[in-house]
């Protein structure tokens, strides 16, 4: 069983003389990283999110999911101990992420990367010592090597290619049956932002880029804590035949305006047909694809 606690830190005034309550509240949270005493100090106050295995505690009142904030670690208690006493469950993350509103989803994401990436760093990867974390779980050091571990994100690059009046959206064989997204990769080592889109888009539907433009960023705790950073994507007139790579993706194709007007409005399990198909249908709003999309039918209907 795992807790993570959430400092809370009020000032009654918006702004002060020197600086605004914003500045304040980050060098605040800053201190807690560092100071360990500080940290502890904190911790008597502070709220708790509990998780385990890696899965949220999430409690179900009426038609919402709410996250229990605690005023003390659950400590070693039993699973099913903790669930019928505060009456909810531990919810796998990608669920949770779209049940719960979107503060809480980004904590909740940030929350279990952190956790995750501890269970994955607990010996030196030079002297196969043991490493230790500090109170705030901030960063893990090995005493042998004296070498300071921190948290990491990968880079993603998330592209929504379009070539003007329709956008491609794809799908893997591991998503949800109907379910299409933008294009994304990895960042190879050496690569620019603008690289990884050029490369991926050649490599996953054969398409070369035109021009290319940012959108924004979003960490996203799969598969393994990521910065997504999304991107439009504008192809070639004169070459707009998608040679799909079969050994990444399932299918992908061409979307027009009112197709993606009404997949947007589709839920997932309004999208099964009589007949076992299912009706395209795209990730929910709190995923940066879902912002990509929307932007792409914003300038098409401006």
């Amino acid at each position: 069983m795992a807790a993570i606690y959430q400092a809370a830190y009020r000032r009654a005034a918006l702004f002060c003389r020197s600086h605004s309550t914003y500045v304040k509240k980050m060098r605040y949270l800053n201190k807690l990283k560092e100071d360990d005493s500080l940290c502890r100090q904190a911790q008597t106050s502070g709220t708790f999110y509990l998780f385990h295995n890696l899965s949220p505690f999430l409690r179900k009142v009426e038609e919402k999911y709410l996250i229990p904030q605690l005023s003390a670690a659950a400590g070693a208690l039993e699973r099913s101990v903790i669930e019928a006493e505060l009456k909810g469950s531990f919810t796998d993350l990608r669920k949770a992420l779209f049940v719960v509103d979107e503060d809480s989803s980004s904590l909740l994401a940030s929350a279990q990367a952190l956790l995750r990436w501890h269970d994955s760093h607990q010996y030196c990867s030079k002297t196969g010592q043991p490493t230790q974390k500090n109170v705030a779980g901030s960063k893990r050091v090995c005493h042998a090597s004296g070498i300071t571990y921190y948290p990491q994100m990968s880079p993603v690059v998330i592209i929504l290619v379009s070539d003007g009046s329709r956008c491609l959206l794809a799908r893997q064989p591991s998503f949800p049956q109907g379910m299409y997204t933008a294009l994304s990769g990895f960042c190879d080592i050496g690569e620019a932002v603008e690289e990884t889109a050029r490369r991926e888009v050649a490599e996953e539907v054969g398409l070369e880029v035109e021009s290319l433009w940012y959108s924004a960023s979003q960490h996203w705790p799969f598969p393994s804590s990521c910065l997504m950073i999304a991107c439009h994507a504008l192809v070639r007139g004169q070459q707009l035949e998608i040679s799909m790579n079969s050994l990444e993706l399932e299918e992908a194709r061409w979307f027009g305006l009112e197709e993606v007007m009404e997949g947007l409005k589709r839920e997932p399990k309004s999208a099964k047909q009589d007949n076992g198909n299912f009706l395209p249908w795209f990730p929910p709003k709190q995923a940066i694809a879902h912002q990509l999309i929307n932007e792409w039918v914003k300038q098409q209907t401006s």
